[in-house]
């Protein structure tokens, strides 16, 4: 018997150091060669880390929420001698990148849950969700990409459990006090909403809209479309906010704060929240200046179920110039959204009600809707935020001119 450490692998885009998302195997087990043995996090994803060798674990680097250094022990395993001769045998090899390892996990995951029966492919939230609740995820059927278990699939498996083991009426719920570790994208929300609260000087503008034109709009041309072409509003207020940026560049920017410069962006890179189970996420519809309604409408929907799903592209989690975000019917009456470091504007979109309006002295119910943006206010004056809200308003109240050359 002998001895081999598996260091960190360098996960790409200059890392140089990565979070333990949590662990697969406990000291003691005994892997297969490529079986997934634990999740590394970085700033952009969840990165499934496989075993180089087959043998036992003899030693963890840490517990979930530490960090590792690219290049540090990562986990020693205690392999065979024949193992450890053919491993001298062979070439050195390159660290994987994270697109390499990420690429080459769903493969490994698949083929171990085949093998065995007891891995499957989720986020590391809803195995942590499962654990909590007692329940064996290879008891669920996953929706998602190659059999993924989603949030959707958990909770409605959950659902099922409860009506069919439905508790006696006079059982009492105890309220359990627990405390959860700050780790992974959590850490990095936190992390990124203290720094821009901190480092960032916002300032909120709320306006309220006449979208009753624009539902009408919307409405007649979703009449024979499919559900799942439909379109919302976002596409609509996106189209309208890109216009808008053609005469508020400054709007359209980000901070680069180690050269002291503001940078203009030409293209349109949106950013749109999106709330999944391991956290909020902001995928990126790069180049979204040169999409139509529909386009901006279909990648909204695929970025969004794609962050939720864990499947979205590491590369559409970045480079965002600015970002709409929506509780949809959670909307509220008014938000206050914190900007996307280094971005220096965000446009909140609240839920739509109906109210009473006068308009040339009657009173009408329209369906109306607040916009509730926030600024950096050291690049952007109040005055110009101003005007182009009202830009967007304008657009919005009369959809025709959305769609009109300029």
């Amino acid at each position: 018997m002998s001895e081999h450490i598996f260091k960190l692998p360098d996960l790409g885009e200059g890392t140089v150091e990565s979070e333990i998302g949590e662990w697969h195997v406990k000291v003691g087990d005994v892997v297969a060669e490529e079986d997934i043995v634990g999740t590394m996090m970085t700033d952009k994803a969840a990165v499934e880390i496989s075993s180089p060798v087959s043998g036992k674990v003899m030693k963890l680097a840490g517990e979930p929420g530490d960090m590792i250094a690219v290049g540090a022990p990562l986990i020693v395993f205690e392999i065979s001698s024949e193992t450890s001769s053919r491993k001298a045998a062979e070439p050195a090899a390159e660290p994987k990148t994270s697109e390499a390892v990420a690429a080459s996990a769903p493969r490994k995951a698949a083929a171990k849950s085949g093998a065995s029966g007891t891995r499957v492919k989720t986020s590391p939230a809803i195995r942590q969700k499962a654990k909590e609740a007692g329940v064996d995820l290879t008891q669920i059927s996953g929706s998602g990409p190659n059999g993924r278990i989603t949030r959707d699939d958990f909770d409605n498996y959950l659902s099922d459990q409860s009506g069919a083991f439905a508790r006696p009426a006079q059982t009492v719920k105890q309220r359990a006090t627990r405390e959860v570790k700050i780790i992974g994208l959590r850490r990095i929300i936190a992390e990124r909403m203290s720094a821009a609260k901190r480092e960032i000087p916002h300032f909120s503008y709320v306006e309220e809209i006449d979208i009753t034109e624009l539902e009408a709009l919307r409405k007649h041309l979703n009449l024979n479309r499919e559900r799942h072409e439909r379109l919302t509003l976002l596409p609509f207020l996106s189209l309208a906010l890109i216009r808008a940026l053609d005469d508020f560049p400054q709007c359209n920017a980000t901070h680069d704060k180690e050269r002291n410069v503001i940078v203009q962006h030409g293209p349109v890179n949106l950013g749109v929240a999106t709330q999944t189970a391991d956290g909020l996420k902001v995928p990126v519809i790069h180049n979204a200046d040169q999409l139509s309604v529909d386009q901006l409408s279909s990648e909204i929907r695929r970025v969004s179920e794609a962050a939720r799903d864990n499947s979205i592209r590491r590369d559409e989690l970045s480079g965002s110039t600015i970002t709409i975000t929506s509780l949809g019917k959670l909307g509220g009456i008014v938000t206050t959204p914190v900007i996307n470091m280094p971005e220096v504007a965000i446009i909140g979109v609240n839920r739509a009600i109906e109210k009473p309006v006068v308009i040339n002295g009657r009173i009408e119910v329209r369906l109306t809707m607040n916009l509730s943006s926030s600024f950096d206010h050291r690049f952007v004056d109040g005055f110009d935020a101003a005007q182009m809200i009202q830009s967007i308003r304008g657009m919005l109240e009369q959809p025709a001119t959305i769609f009109m050359p300029q």
